[in-house]
């Protein structure tokens, strides 16, 4: 795989992306991030509003009783999972690290409901911090690209590491995201506008057909 190809083309369509979570802090950033598992990121923005209406900051989302927590995100899906780890996560936040959201990857795994690809997102998003989150769309892009043979996120995060330069890393993501949405779609992908139709393994077979 040309991945400096890949990179580019991704590039000149969809260009320096932002992350389309709302949030002003870090901590709203992994709040709204939690939020977003199996859910839309419009629903999660709809559903922030409220919820750092009401509780802004970690000592406020510490604060309020889970049972809220849960009433304020239950159009999210898994609300009381969600619930009871983003008031865990506040609180640790709040007794461990001095209310401040963590800057590592070691330290943010700790909290409850985040994982590398959370701790990702908001290392590269708050932080500028390189790192390269695999969810559903970079997972399916890349391994119907050919660029990687494997559905393990950790290993395919591993595999973009090496190729990838880092300060490329958090746009890579994005970019592999806003064209899984766009174009390259779990069903019925779009491969007769796709910009990278002739990198990909996929695509070729298409167009043979």
């Amino acid at each position: 795989m040309n991945w400096t190809e890949l990179y580019d083309r991704l590039f000149q369509v969809y260009g320096d992306c932002r992350c389309p979570l709302v949030h002003v802090s870090p901590f709203q950033l992994l709040a709204a991030v939690m939020l977003s598992a199996q859910c839309r990121d419009d629903r999660v923005n709809q559903v922030t509003k409220e919820l750092f209406a009401e509780a802004p900051d970690a000592p406020a989302m510490a604060a309020l009783p889970v049972e809220r927590i849960a009433e304020l995100i239950k159009p999210c899906g898994l609300y009381a999972a969600k619930a009871k780890n983003l008031s865990a996560a506040a609180k640790m936040i709040v007794e461990k690290f001095g209310n401040t959201v963590p800057r590592t990857m070691e330290e943010l795994i700790l909290l409850p409901g985040i994982g590398r690809k959370s701790a990702n997102v908001i290392l590269g998003n708050c932080f500028d911090i390189p790192g390269f989150p695999v969810d559903t769309h970079v997972n399916r892009l890349l391994n119907r690209l050919g660029a990687v043979k494997c559905a393990d996120p950790v290993k395919i995060e591993a595999v973009v590491d090496a190729a990838v330069p880092p300060e490329r890393w958090t746009n890579f993501s994005h970019l592999l995201i806003f064209h899984g949405r766009a174009v390259c779609h779990a069903r019925n992908p779009e491969c007769a506008r796709c910009v990278l139709r002739s990198l990909c393994a996929f695509g070729k077979k298409c167009k043979e057909q």
